[in-house]
């Protein structure tokens, strides 16, 4: 199983609905940023296949869809960081973190 693509904007209620069974993780991607490139590279080493049934992940690729990005900062309340992960759950984002801040453990942790 691999990381889902976010590419339209409907596709944000339609993370919000899965959220409502299983976590949703957003990794919101600068691919011409060396430290987005870093944090996505740590986070895919240690990934697990057994996390796909914690938690659902998706990737954006902000600066191919900057539009896509601007609308999840305002939908889930959180500021626009680059790279900058999102766990929902129920519809809400109850965690993110960004830059340095991404560190898989935290987040396997928050998933349960």
């Amino acid at each position: 199983m691999a990381w889902k693509s976010i590419e339209n904007l409907a596709q944000i209620q339609q993370l919000k609905e899965e959220s409502k069974t299983q976590p949703v993780l957003i990794f919101k991607h600068s691919t011409s940023c060396s430290i987005s490139g870093m944090a996505w590279n740590r986070l895919q080493r240690n990934w697990q296949d057994e996390d796909f049934e914690k938690v659902s992940p998706y990737i954006l690729d902000l600066l191919s869809y900057r539009d896509i990005s601007n609308a999840i900062a305002v939908e889930f309340a959180v500021g626009h960081e680059s790279p900058q992960v999102i766990l929902v759950k129920d519809g809400m984002a109850y965690y993110d973190s960004s830059h340095m801040g991404i560190n898989y453990q935290e987040i396997i942790g928050q998933v349960g």
